[in-house]
């Protein structure tokens, strides 16, 4: 990895028609999009268990500006989406297989066993959390604000912390776990500490933002090749945040940085050989391509990444950008992928069992299907 990021890496109601496409040519076709008149849809997470049953989580606003928790599941691979009861706003889902999963809320975590039909809150489970993942039934892992990381054992019904990821600097008020990827026993979480700077965001204002240089800020890893058993912390001072990892089984990885608009790329995307020697290469940047999930799929060559349209100059204005989506199938060479024009968003999500059945959902409420 270039020296700048310090080498930290290495070691989803209506069914709508889609657009003139090439039918040889895979293509990304908008299957669902939320239109209600007084009321707009957020999609947090995706989830597809397999080829037909999904499930999206997020929050509608509607014009009075209440938010209100949402979360549709499909059993028919998205043609039809039907709404379930929830309690509290879903901030990222994850399924162990096609009926048992669970979802992280600001409050709390909730589980089901009935593909996100119904769900059931978890009594003991910490709140402040911002991922999850589960290696079986009954151990997971789950990871948040405050510099803070949980396991459990038992399926849930006890929460301990794991020690190693409070060690090390940074303040626990500013420093937070984002993400977690496992394939098999090699897991990676991946965290931040960025203490709050003066001013608004940058599209409020863009001539101070054109002034004010990033800082790197402290990044933080953690790994481990047994399940969890063991962890190897790993710190350093890299421009933006480890955001999203993939991992394969066939020993590579992809792993998103995002950066802040001071930055010469909205993004950056890694590959890492998560073998003993953990190196990274940079393998994608582009001024206006603004990457927001990455994503590998066991036993394929295809390796999907999909964002939006910057203007290269603001990465993250208020106005969505056109979704874009690229695949390679050797890491140097980049194709564009046919997307539906009116697909639009600030960020894109990817899920699907397979490389063959994926879809994407946008937080603007739309879900696309790849078309083969």
């Amino acid at each position: 990895m270039p020296s700048r990021t310090g080498g930290i890496l290495s070691g989803v109601f209506l069914l709508i028609g889609g657009f003139d496409a090439v039918a040889a040519d895979p293509h990304w076709e908008i299957q669902y999009q939320y239109r209600q008149v007084d009321s707009t849809l957020s999609i947090n997470d995706i989830a597809f268990m397999t080829d037909t049953r999904g499930v999206v989580c997020g929050y509608t606003t509607a014009r009075s500006g209440k938010e209100s928790p949402i979360l549709l599941t499909t059993r028919d691979a998205g043609a039809h989406w039907m709404e379930a009861p929830v309690k509290e706003s879903c901030l990222a889902i994850f399924f162990l297989d096609d009926s048992t999963g669970w979802m992280v809320t600001e409050k709390g975590i909730w589980g089901t066993t009935e593909a996100g039909r119904s769900w059931t809150k978890l009594r003991n489970a910490p709140s402040g959390m911002l991922r999850i993942w589960f290696l079986d039934k009954r151990h997971g892992f789950v990871a948040g604000l405050e510099k803070r990381v949980f396991e459990t054992t038992n399926g849930g019904e006890t929460w301990t912390p794991v020690a190693i990821a409070q060690e090390g600097e940074g303040d626990p008020t500013y420093t937070t776990y984002g993400e977690i990827g496992f394939t098999e026993d090699k897991g990676i979480i991946t965290g931040w500490n960025v203490p709050p700077r003066r001013g608004g965001p940058d599209w409020m204002e863009p001539e101070r933002a054109a002034r004010r240089r990033q800082l790197p800020n402290l990044t933080i890893l953690l790994q481990t090749v047994d399940g969890g058993k063991t962890w190897k912390r790993s710190e350093a001072s890299i421009f933006g945040q480890i955001t999203r990892v993939s991992l394969a089984p066939q020993g590579v990885a992809l792993g998103l940085v995002e950066y802040k608009d001071q930055f010469e790329v909205p993004s950056e995307v890694y590959r890492i050989d998560t073998g003993v020697k953990g190196a990274s290469t940079s393998v994608f940047k582009q001024k206006d391509r603004a990457i927001t999930d990455v994503r590998t799929f066991a036993g394929s060559n295809r390796w999907l990444i999909a964002g939006y349209e910057t203007d290269a100059q603001i990465y993250h204005s208020p106005i969505p950008g056109k979704i874009r989506v690229l695949t390679t199938d050797d890491m140097e060479h980049w194709s564009e992928m046919m997307v539906d024009y009116r697909a639009v968003g600030h960020r894109a999500m990817i899920a699907g069992p397979d490389e063959k059945h994926v879809w994407i959902a946008t937080d603007t409420g739309m879900i696309l299907r790849l078309i083969e």
